[in-house]
């Protein structure tokens, strides 16, 4: 019967790294300032806890057999874990408070997200941000790497996640103005017959959001265009390449376009609207989920909305609610 393994022990893990980074146990003990002595009895104790020898002791200098490749090549996300782990600890022993870790969409980090990140500064709690794309986010939530999860769409069947909905928003036909002409009757149905639709990619779920609600619509474009990201899909819109259906956080994230930009209205249907959620732990973090609620809602109505209705007059009342 094969035995448990022990336990790797981390300072043994360092001296086994060190040994294979420099090619000698009197260039591991330089590296991490220790004796000669002491790299030999954390070797011996890592293959004798270990059950395997590491090395192939009749080269010189000594090289790390197949188990110690295997090792060295694990050893490194070990170690780094190891010191995120104790460098949050000595944050949160700092500040009195844990660092929360953070994870939006890639809209929402580009247009609340600063405003989150002015707000936080002011207190005492620390924040770290990422942004992505939904389904990995919410991975990392399960997965622990997250705290706290802004994304636009729940796959997790957890219960012991919660879902605060945050806010919603419209999906809006955008079109370079000058294709317009002046024309003002002119509406989405005209333009899908003469227009190709830029698309953003199916990997997004933004993407795979608008593409159900194009089916629904009966817009038949060949993929000709798709984008991960606004900026470029706008401007082709903005080059007169294209239509495209977008949102109006979408649209403020790559605000140096609107100028350029017209928006239009889409017919109301469950499937025209784009819903965020924050998600966090039941029992974690939820006095400062509910700043972050609180804080979301104050920046969309007293910063971005009035912003967009200025720089897109068309842009229908209930686009961002």
């Amino acid at each position: 019967m094969r035995r448990t393994p022990t336990p790797i022990d981390l300072r043994a893990l360092q001296a086994f790294v060190a040994v294979c980074d420099s090619g000698s146990m009197t260039g591991a003990a330089k590296q991490l300032g220790v004796s000669q002595s002491a790299i030999s009895q954390s070797i011996a104790a890592l293959e004798r806890d270990q059950g395997l020898t590491l090395f192939d002791r009749e080269s010189r200098p000594p090289r790390p057999n197949v188990a110690g490749r295997a090792l060295l090549e694990l050893a490194g996300p070990l170690i780094e874990h190891a010191q995120m782990v104790s460098a949050r600890i000595g944050d949160a022993s700092h500040t009195g408070k844990m660092p929360v870790r953070l994870g939006c969409v890639d809209s929402f980090a580009a247009t609340v997200g600063p405003e989150l990140i002015r707000a936080v500064s002011n207190s005492e709690r620390q924040i770290s941000m990422w942004s992505g794309l939904t389904p990995g986010l919410s991975k990392q939530l399960h997965d622990r790497e997250l705290d706290i999860t802004i994304c636009t769409q729940t796959t997790l069947s957890d219960p012991r996640i919660v879902e605060v909905p945050l806010f919603s928003e419209a999906f809006v036909v955008v079109v370079a103005r000058s294709q317009l002409n002046g024309r003002r009757n002119i509406d989405w149905r005209t333009l899908a017959l003469e227009l190709p639709l830029i698309r953003y990619t199916a990997r997004s779920v933004i993407g795979q959001q608008i593409e159900r609600f194009v089916r629904h619509l009966g817009i038949n474009s060949p993929r000709r265009y798709e984008f991960d990201a606004t900026d470029p899909l706008l401007s082709l819109v903005a080059a007169r390449a294209g239509f495209a259906i977008s949102t109006p956080l979408c649209l403020w994230q790559a605000r140096h376009y609107l100028d350029d930009i017209a928006v239009m209205p889409l017919p109301p249907s469950r499937l025209g609207r784009r819903d965020f959620f924050l998600l966090h732990r039941q029992g974690e973090w939820e006095q400062f989920a509910g700043d972050i609620v609180m804080l979301t809602r104050g920046v969309l109505d007293n910063a971005i909305q009035p912003s967009l209705a200025r720089a897109l007059p068309d842009l229908p009342d209930d686009a961002l609610r």
